[in-house]
């Protein structure tokens, strides 16, 4: 706040089933194998952290991390989702700003350079209010727009780093996590006061602009008049062409009008610009070299209008364009034979500049569409990815992986619409903090867990201490072995302790005994005895074809080895660790592969079944049909999931997760087709005895 990358690890306090049974043998071959288990369990605690989205982890994950041994990677690619969040942020503080005036817009393009610079080179909150001030003070307010927005921004970020600082030093020196309020910054308070001062300057500006326009208007409306005027004036001809001059100047001196009004005031200046060329044209020298004038001006006009088609920016070539067109209607008439020559060419080469503005913006309409779908897809992930009922820390790993991979994919998506960006991102957020919260309630009470654990384990250390003094041998050795079974059944506790219980307990074990072993030292000969013939057994295992007598047989051999004595104990460790190695080396020929295993167990219960009859055999291959079906649709499911992610990027991890699952559900597919032809040829069986008895009866 993710594809998911199993960490296949062994199951905590996992033993091979040979060492399992040295749990019956002499408390010296207990506590080694105990020993070799233990050291296998502390390195297996090993989980992943989750990434936490650019928003806090949870105390409990990052303890669980560190007591853990946790690998450090997962917890290290954390996605950074700090901008949004402080955009969020921001917005909740009602730091908004209204739409963007094409004045900011246009003073934002020439003037965003060095402040923006500046705010990037803030080291703290109060140098971006001493910013903040400065352009309040120094700089036109439409033309801080922009900097204002990527300051709170950065405000934000500074603000919610804090925040979280102090939560977690709340949390590491006992405090409950939900009772954390973060204390009042006056900082922010600052803020809030400079943007309300920005904010009741802009609104200043804006009412001043309306009015101004108002006032544009009101002057070119009698520049008209006067223009009008003009047309059939008693004054000679020199003086009526230079006051129209000047008034034509007064024209473009004035600024903007109100939107509402531009298109029939553009209209009726115009109109009134031709009545005094027309009103002139007896004076043919003059006019013509005023219309060559405006000409060659509009001759330039085109030129720079057909020159924007090389403009890497069509956003740049259109705003552009906009002020071609503005100088266009600026400029006075041309010859009569020109006119419409000159108008096709400009009027050309604005349709490709705005034919291009609008295919750009459709592109981008249908890109955010696109990204919003996207999206929306890992809204749904993320959802369901909270809403599974995950039990284990390999579980919450896994799906911390997936969570991070599906974070990754989210921040190589684009925007999605304007309004729906926010909505969507808070949708997505609000997904992985149900996801986080639940992962930390689950490591609270794994906590309890271990810590209860640990307590157990340190109770059988008092027990086994007890009892490393005795001289009472027989009943010594039970006891101890007693206790390592407990310790065995123990759960695993933290790794930050368990090495040192764990060297507590098998220092107590240990020296009990080496001092029954001393005390046994005249007993050699009866321990070299025993050892040769733990030796003649070893060859005896190693030479025995264990198919034919199966699990019997190995545990027979586990037998006949406890029921020998002690060995020397230099040779202890090594026929120790051979017998290990031939246990192990027979259980490996027994195992086989999975399916061959499932396969001889769906036999025996074939047979059961048979002697049962034939409805118990019917309704058990309706149930593996069912399955089939089952599995058929899932798979079909996956399949159809596999397409929603194709064209995302960093979703290849997600999709290969998806296809291993698809494999593993087909191979099971097979496997239950495989035990309805089984079933299948029984009950064909069946039923041909059936007949063959129907027939001796006849």
């Amino acid at each position: 706040m993710a594809t998911e990358k199993p960490t296949l690890h062994a199951p905590a306090e996992h033993v091979s089933p040979g060492a399992e049974e040295l749990q019956t043998a002499p408390c010296t071959d207990a506590a080694q194998a105990e020993s070799a288990s233990e050291e296998s369990s502390a390195d297996l605690a090993a989980g992943v952290s989750p990434a936490c989205a650019g928003r806090p982890c949870d105390v409990a994950e990052t303890t669980e991390a560190a007591e853990s041994g946790t690998d450090g990677d997962a917890a290290d690619a954390e996605v950074d989702f700090s901008e949004e969040e402080a955009a969020l942020a921001a917005r909740d503080a009602g730091l908004e700003i209204e739409g963007e005036t094409a004045e900011e817009a246009e003073a934002g393009e020439s003037a965003a350079g060095e402040s923006s610079e500046l705010l990037f080179k803030a080291e703290n909150k109060d140098e971006l209010l001493a910013e903040f001030a400065r352009m309040l003070e120094e700089r036109p307010v439409q033309a801080i727009r922009r900097e204002v927005e990527a300051l709170k921004i950065a405000f934000y970020r500074m603000r919610r780093a804090e925040v979280e600082t102090a939560r977690r030093a709340f949390v590491a020196q006992g405090g409950a996590e939900e009772a954390f309020v973060p204390t009042a910054d006056d900082a922010e308070t600052r803020l809030k006061e400079l943007f309300k001062a920005y904010r009741r300057r802009r609104d200043e500006f804006l009412a001043g602009l309306e009015a101004e326009q108002e006032r544009n208007l009101q002057v070119k409306l009698g520049i008209i008049e006067e223009i009008k005027e003009l047309v059939g004036s008693d004054e000679t001809l020199d003086h009526t062409f230079n006051k129209f001059r000047e008034l034509q100047t007064r024209w473009k001196e004035t600024g903007m009008v109100p939107q509402t009004n531009v298109k029939d005031l553009w209209e009726n200046y115009n109109l009134q610009v031709e009545n005094f060329y027309g009103f002139i044209k007896i004076n043919k020298e003059l006019r013509d070299l005023d219309l060559k004038k405006n000409y060659e001006h509009k001759v330039a006009l085109c030129e720079a209008a057909e020159a924007l088609v090389l403009e890497p920016s069509i956003v740049e070539a259109f705003r552009k364009l906009q002020k071609l067109h503005d100088e266009w209607r600026e400029t006075g008439p041309v010859a009569h034979e020109y006119k419409e020559t000159l108008w096709e060419r400009f009027k050309e080469a604005s349709t490709r500049i705005n034919k291009q503005h609008q295919e750009y913006f459709e592109a981008l309409k249908a890109e955010q569409q696109k990204n919003l779908e996207l999206k929306t897809g890992l809204c749904a992930a993320t959802e369901e990815l909270a809403a599974q009922p995950l039990v284990s820390r390999k579980e919450w790993n896994r799906a911390s992986e997936r969570l991070l991979e599906i974070q990754k994919t989210w921040k190589t998506i684009g925007f999605a619409p304007k309004k729906d960006n926010n909505r969507i991102y808070e949708r997505f957020r609000a997904a992985c903090d149900k996801f986080f919260e639940c992962k930390r309630r689950f490591y609270e009470g794994f906590k309890a867990e271990m810590d209860h654990n640990l307590q157990l384990k340190n109770e059988l250390c008092e027990a086994a201490e007890a009892l490393m003094n005795s001289e009472d041998w027989k009943k010594t050795t039970d006891e101890l072995i007693a206790l390592q079974a407990r310790w065995k059944e123990t759960g695993a506790v933290s790794r930050r302790h368990a090495d040192a219980v764990w060297k507590r307990f098998r220092a107590a074990c240990d020296k009990f005994f080496e001092r029954k072993s001393v005390h046994f030292a005249t007993e050699n000969n009866e321990y070299e005895e025993n050892l040769q013939k733990k030796l003649s057994l070893l060859d005896e295992m190693a030479a025995a074809d264990v198919k034919a007598g199966g699990y019997e047989a190995i545990r027979e051999f586990q037998r006949r080895w406890g029921e020998i004595g002690f060995v020397p104990i230099k040779q202890k460790d090594a026929v120790q660790k051979r017998y290990k190695a031939v246990v192990d080396e027979l259980f490996a020929a027994l195992r086989g592969t999975e399916r061959d295993r499932s396969m001889n167990r769906f036999r025996e219960k074939v047979a059961t079944l048979r002697s049962a009859g034939e409805k118990r055999m019917r309704t058990e291959r309706e149930r593996l049909c069912n399955r089939v079906r089952q599995l058929e649709q899932e798979a079909a499911q996956l399949e159809n999931n596999i397409g929603f992610f194709a064209r995302s990027k960093g979703a290849e991890t997600l999709i290969a997760d998806v296809r291993s699952k698809i494999a593993r559900m087909h191979e099971e597919i097979a496997a239950t087709v495989e035990k309805v032809k089984l079933l299948d040829r029984q009950a064909a069986e069946v039923q041909k005895n059936a007949n063959n008895d129907k027939q001796e009866d006849k």
